[in-house]
């Protein structure tokens, strides 16, 4: 991994919005919870022991506005010191900006991404198959069903068209069906931010990042505010069998988000979200290169209908959630041989990026070799008591 910068962290109007993020602090061998400002990073803990806490407030920009703080250092340099083969363990450290809400994820949101579900399902894993699946797959659906909502007369008619022809699959259940598909990514407190290592099971071989948009929701359903998140992703083995999703999703350090929450203010709201472009870069030592984006614009259901999908009267998260938005896009570009399509390789550089989230930057590891995750709710409850902040 290369050394971080601020250029390579901040949103393109810099610190004009409301920036918070998590940092490790040596001497207090724990998290702090920082608002990062253009005068530096200050730590906010002691008003919000948490991110999550922080996320309950009526308004958390403005309360975040009126605490003012302590100034622990430059973002420069704690930037600068967060990937782990750089670290100084003396000194601060960024974490991914989330800490006790739930890690939720969508799937099979955006069309294209839906398309590539139905394309694994029936390679069964294999990416040989793959190219010749998704030329039939598309003769047989088109490739544009981005206008097709979800439940509607419409999409339940090619439903029925789509049965009769036994096409139908279980990822176009979930894409154009009623109901989404929402599932749990990852334990809380276990995701990686910008900088770290993200991880892929060491026995997959066709696998790929998923860059999402990230949106944070309050115990009440209130969205107050987002950040950048790959939803690393094992084609191979959810290919196989839908029943190893988890299997698929949830490894060590398997996911990613940052590189800082931005909450909702003046500045960045929800329709901006809603309209946000997204973009891809994985740069290999192999020299390989690929570049893809797209627009959250594109996806099939509303941010708002798939929070309300997750919470309410049949669901209820204490301490919020964070929520990914799905997929925009699944790689397909060749890299070894053609037709073989794309997997990472050791050592690729990801980068997801958005012009009002900045960038969340990434060296894909197995994730036997990512840092072990040793800090759990237990840890973080006996270290903010420790430090009297609970």
């Amino acid at each position: 991994m290369t050394t971080l910068t601020v250029k390579d962290l901040l949103p393109e109007d810099g610190t004009r919005g409301t920036l918070v993020g998590r940092v490790w602090l040596p001497q207090a061998n724990g998290p702090a919870v920082v608002a990062v400002r253009g005068d530096g990073v200050f730590d906010v803990t002691a008003r919000f022991p948490t991110i999550s806490a922080l996320c309950e407030e009526d308004n958390p920009a403005k309360a975040l506005g009126l605490t003012k703080g302590e100034r622990i250092g430059d973002l420069d340099a704690i930037v600068a010191n967060t990937a782990p083969d750089q670290r100084d363990r003396q000194k601060p450290w960024l974490l991914a900006p989330v800490d006790l809400q739930t890690l939720k994820a969508a799937g099979v949101t955006f069309a294209i991404s839906m398309l590539e579900r139905v394309i694994e399902e029936r390679a069964k894993g294999n990416p040989a198959s793959a190219e010749a699946i998704r030329k039939e797959v598309t003769r047989l659906i088109g490739d544009d069903l981005s206008k097709l909502k979800p439940g509607s007369d419409q999409a339940m008619h090619l439903k029925q068209v789509l049965i009769d022809q036994n096409a139908w699959s279980q990822y176009l259940e979930v894409g154009i069906g009623p109901d989404a598909e929402v599932f749990t990514k990852a334990p809380t407190l276990s995701s990686v931010g910008t900088g770290m290592d993200a991880g892929l099971h060491p026995k997959s071989t066709w696998n790929n990042p998923e860059p999402e948009l990230v949106l944070f929701v309050s115990s009440r359903g209130k969205i107050v505010g987002g950040a950048l998140g790959n939803d690393v992703n094992l084609r191979d083995f959810e290919g196989r069998s839908a029943l190893l999703l988890s299997k698929a999703k949830d490894n060590n350090a398997s996911c990613a988000i940052g590189p800082l929450l931005r909450l909702f203010d003046d500045s960045f709201t929800l329709d901006d979200a809603r309209r946000l472009d997204i973009s891809l870069n994985v740069k290999g030592a192999d020299g390989f290169v690929l570049d893809g984006h797209s627009s959250i614009s594109k996806i099939s259901r509303d941010p708002t209908d798939l929070v309300e999908q997750t919470i309410g009267k049949v669901h209820q998260y204490p301490d919020g959630f964070v929520l990914f938005l799905g997929t925009m896009f699944a790689p397909v570009k060749d890299r070894d041989a053609p037709g073989q399509g794309f997997t990472h390789k050791r050592d690729d550089i990801v980068t997801i990026a958005a012009p009002q989230l900045g960038k969340l930057v990434n060296r894909m590891r197995t994730s036997d070799e990512c840092e072990p995750w040793t800090f759990g709710i237990g840890a973080l409850m006996k270290n903010l008591a420790q430090r009297k902040l609970i």
